[in-house]
């Protein structure tokens, strides 16, 4: 059965054990990061209680930090501490320090004055008022803020997946990628699941009695530690060599997929954004990752692909696919799109990308500069016609892509030009594309025959090889079912590809992939 035949509760079951795995990681690394909170937020929070004059810088940090957004929270930490779990738990210890820090002030600071002079009276010191009056009748608005810092971290946890660190991010940006509502859904039911329960247990713990609030909070830290453990479970894996591969490429035929079934490949996989990969590879915390044949940061961070000896990877030719109407709505897009047709071969593409991705090289200068210099540039016109929306995939290449056409669209025509780049996967592009939110956006043969169209393998098989018979059939298929219009291909093959540090890949003389496969079986 085709995965788009699929019902969620079949797709749930095909892959059962993956999401137990994603699962326990997304438990693990959401309490992990949350007992390490309370560890440092409750402390805090007494200390600022005490000395309120720091209240409003302690507090203030920790909503600052709260503001940066998750996926650069997640970048930031990186160079610092690798890929993988140590920056996801950093991260979402971040996140959940606010509610920590200021539930725990407000919850003492709102202790009638009265009791506590009280207890004083009594003979009490300073710590005995603590311990035995402010914390028990403060512990609710405690709880309440471990209670939010749960859930945060639980609907955070989902974005460690883009650096290697596992959990239920895996199967959600796995399906954005690969247009597969199943995967997206095995990925966030849980996740949502997961924080409902959450919620709910600590909800019961908040409502306890006094008397049995203290022995929860006893309990509580053992089952944190316990739960915690959790994430050790599914990363004890010993491997010789570690692979990083993207959600895209892990739930694709000529992916992690036609790997197994064509070259018997077994090796420790990791799932990693593509953003943070190649360097990863470059630092030595990966030996082989899935890249992009024309991708800049191979020549940067001297990388060598590995030779697809049993042709998995099919013809991933470049070219702008148009609405349909968008092409009617405005009849000197098609002649203008294709003024770039040709220009750019496998090696230009290379050099571009290498100005974005490792020279920090604006896409707008890179863009400009190949267009002047192949005598295509013309100045804006500023004109007042109706907009063409292009869209774009989140990586450099597309970026550099949609610029070109931008240029070209607002020099030759008088069109004007929105663009929405960035878009992330293959599936946000395409149905940005076919619910008319964009009018063009530039795509790959190999991505609209294996992800768009999913024909029977006989047809992949027939077609694969070859890159006009790719084209052809995508042009016609997309036109048929989804009336849209591949225009003429940009000139470069951007194919899917096996990499590995150029010295490691010599030292073990692997040049091809079946090279790495007799590699690990070897060992």
């Amino acid at each position: 059965m085709n995965e788009h035949q699929q019902t969620l509760w079949e797709f749930m079951q095909q892959q059962s054990d993956k999401l137990l795995t994603q699962t326990l990681e997304h438990i693990g690394l959401t309490f992990i990061a949350l007992l390490l909170a309370i560890i440092i937020g409750l402390p805090l929070g007494i200390f600022i209680a005490r000395k309120q004059k720091f209240s409003g810088i302690v507090l203030g940090i920790a909503g600052v930090l709260q503001t940066i957004p998750s996926i650069a929270l997640l970048g930031f930490m990186i160079p610092v501490l690798g890929i993988g779990p140590k920056p996801a738990i950093a991260a979402l210890l971040i996140y959940a320090l606010l509610p920590v820090i200021r539930n725990t002030y407000t919850g003492i600071t709102g202790v009638d004055p009265t009791i506590k002079e009280a207890a004083q009276a009594m003979g009490m010191s300073k710590q005995q008022i603590l311990s035995r009056v402010e914390l028990p009748l403060a512990m609710p608005v405690i709880l309440a803020g471990i209670r939010t810092a749960a859930v945060i971290n639980v609907g955070v946890a989902t974005l460690a997946s883009l650096i290697a660190a596992g959990g239920l991010g895996e199967f959600i940006f796995g399906g954005i990628s690969l247009n597969n509502t199943n995967m997206i859904l095995a990925g966030a039911i849980p996740a949502a699941l997961l924080a409902i329960v959450f919620d709910f247990l600590l909800s019961l713990v908040q409502n306890l009695n006094v008397k049995k609030l203290k022995v929860a909070v006893q309990v509580l830290p053992v089952i944190l530690v316990l739960i915690s453990v959790i994430y050790l479970v599914p990363s004890a894996y010993g491997s010789k060599l570690k692979a990083g591969f993207t959600p895209e490429f892990m739930g694709r035929q000529d992916g992690d997929l036609g790997l197994k079934q064509k070259y018997g490949l077994k090796i420790h996989t990791l799932v990693i954004s593509d953003a943070v990969m190649y360097k990863a590879a470059y630092q030595k915390e990966l030996d082989v990752i899935s890249g992009y044949s024309t991708d800049g940061r191979l020549k940067a961070f001297n990388l060598v692909v590995l030779t697809d000896d049993k042709a998995i990877f099919p013809p991933y030719y470049a070219a702008p696919v148009v609405r349909e109407d968008a092409l009617k709505k405005f009849p000197e897009l098609e002649k203008t799109l294709n003024l770039l047709a040709g220009h750019i071969t496998d090696s230009i593409m290379t050099t571009l990308n290498y100005r974005t991705d490792y020279l920090h090289e604006t896409p707008e200068k890179v863009a400009k500069d190949f267009l002047v210099a192949q005598h295509l540039y013309k100045a804006d016109r500023n004109g007042s016609g109706e907009t063409v929306r292009i869209g774009s995939k989140i990586f450099g290449e597309q970026y550099i892509l949609g610029e070109m056409y931008s240029m070209l669209i607002k020099g030759y025509t008088d069109y004007r030009v929105s663009t929405k780049t960035g878009l992330g996967g293959t599936k946000i592009c395409f149905d940005s594309l076919t619910n008319n939110q964009i009018d063009l956006y530039p795509e790959y043969t190999g991505t609209g025959l294996l992800v768009m169209l999913q024909p029977k393998q006989k047809v992949i098989d027939s077609l694969s090889t070859d890159k006009n018979k790719t084209y052809q059939y995508v042009k016609a298929e997309f036109e048929k079912k989804y009336q849209l219009i591949w225009l003429k291909p940009i000139g470069f093959n951007n194919a899917y590809a096996l990499m590995m540090r150029k010295q490691q890949a010599d030292d073990l003389k692997i040049k091809t992939i079946s090279d790495l496969k007799r590699y690990l079986d070897s060992k």
